[in-house]
């Protein structure tokens, strides 16, 4: 166990944890209160930590995914969905008749995109929720432009299926699925930001003063 400690990084008394949580197999047994923990066991335990430390997942949910990524009865395509559908956040709008209009906005959406089957995904609340936040706040000049979302959207999964590559290597599905949707959306949201910086800048010139930038920097007290 010293030497996964060594070749990880992480410390034995965490893969100790994992092991009792059921989150990194046994060791293969080769003496009294000793085991050998080969290359499988250096990939699991770098993916879990990941899972766990950056990827900020609970022990549950890490064990959860563990369990689906040992499971040869799911194939490497559903292993993607069940990845997805583990970590994403579920966010229920109040009943009413605001979440039935924007049910209905959601509806034709989905049917534009030709995005089917995707009722139960439980993206779509939260997606239904900010519909219903954009109405109530008077900003249904807003949904227009939910093609132009979605499409982008599209583009950007489309990029991430690719970089997962073959599925048959599992654990690198679940790796490049999990922490793409964790750390994917910081990253888009980054690009995002800077988008909307160059496109402001072509659109109404430079900041009156380019050594403030004030319009990228929240304002200091004292």
């Amino acid at each position: 166990m010293a030497e996964l400690s060594a070749d990880t990084g992480v410390p034995v008394p965490t893969i100790k944890y994992y092991l009792r949580e059921g989150l990194l197999p046994p060791g293969r047994p080769v003496g009294r209160n000793q085991a050998e923990y080969g290359p499988a066991h250096v990939r699991r335990l770098k993916l879990v930590r990941a899972l766990i430390e950056y990827g900020g997942l609970s022990i549950a949910t890490a064990r959860a995914l563990v369990e689906y990524l040992d499971d040869p009865g799911i194939s490497g395509g559903d292993l993607l969905g069940v990845a997805q559908l583990t970590v994403s956040a579920q966010h229920e709008p109040p009943p009413g008749p605001g979440r039935d209009a924007a049910e209905r906005v959601v509806e034709d959406l989905l049917a534009r995109m030709g995005w089917h089957d995707l009722r139960e995904h439980p993206s779509l609340p939260t997606l239904i929720g900010v519909v219903v936040s954009l109405s109530e706040l008077g900003r249904e000049d807003m949904l227009p432009v939910l093609d132009d979302y979605a499409a982008a959207a599209e583009r950007v999964a489309a990029a991430d299926l690719t970089v997962v590559g073959d599925l048959e290597d599992r654990e690198r599905a679940m790796e490049v699925v999990v922490l793409g949707t964790l750390l994917g959306d910081a990253l888009f949201s980054s690009l995002r930001r800077l988008a909307q910086a160059h496109v402001t800048r072509r659109l109404h010139g430079p900041p009156a003063d380019p050594d403030r930038c004030d319009e990228w920097r929240p304002s200091r007290s004292g």
